[in-house]
């Protein structure tokens, strides 16, 4: 049985099997409208591909980015904590020498 395939459904998926195709006899030769380019599709086709290729880099970016500024952060409330810390421990050491000089003067 010899079946014949359409476009949608070729009778082979390989392109050298397939018959080539037939000039129409309803249109003159060389009737394709000649300012018809497809680069742009092409070129937008491949910038579309470029920036999907580059989300994950930008993701990284913006993920090491705010990684880096809640670093930045932690070590800013490390320091305001220690400061705070030291500032208590002189202000104990103030009041004992307070006392002590006081201490000393009453007797």
């Amino acid at each position: 049985m010899n079946i014949t395939g359409t476009i949608d459904r070729p009778l082979t998926n390989d392109p050298t099997k397939q018959a080539p195709m037939k000039p129409s006899t309803s249109e003159p030769a060389g009737s394709a409208i000649p300012d018809f380019t497809t680069t742009d599709a092409n070129d937008s086709r491949q910038n579309r591909t470029r920036e999907m290729q580059l989300i994950p880099e930008a993701l990284a970016r913006a993920h090491m980015r705010d990684r880096l500024q809640e670093a930045e952060q932690e070590r800013q409330a490390i320091h305001v904590a220690t400061a705070r810390r030291m500032q208590r421990r002189a202000e104990r050491a103030s009041m004992r020498a307070r006392r002590a000089l006081a201490m000393a003067v009453m007797q």
